[in-house]
């Protein structure tokens, strides 16, 4: 393996992919939905990050009107797993750098930036 490839696997590159824009899409038999993260350091280990979701509701087959929800959560970086800990409901966070990925419970995010 390259230094390089060893770098980006290890918790150090893992920490530098953390901070920026990461987005998802997904459409179900009740929603549509699309969720960006917002995440950057707010201090040594601690981010923040604001989640902005906007999502159709579907009823009856009938697609609703466009609604929009904000949410700001805190996280806690683990320097030593490479996870980031949501701090209110404890989400996990793992990223997955040479996908370009963040993966929290099922859902998958790309990075954008």
């Amino acid at each position: 393996l390259s230094l390089g490839l060893l770098l980006a696997c290890s918790s150090g590159g893992n920490r530098a992919f953390v901070t920026g824009t990461f987005v998802n899409s997904s459409i179900g038999e009740y929603s549509i939905a699309d969720d960006t993260l917002f995440i950057e350091v707010e201090q040594g280990d601690r981010f923040r990050i604001v989640r902005r979701t906007g999502f159709n509701l579907i009823r009856n087959g009938i697609k609703g009107k466009r609604e929009h929800e904000t949410e700001i959560w805190d996280a806690d970086y683990d320097q030593r797993t490479g996870v980031m800990t949501e701090t209110r409901k404890g989400k996990m966070l793992v990223f997955h750098p040479d996908s370009a990925k963040l993966v929290i419970g099922s859902r998958s995010y790309r990075k954008t930036n």
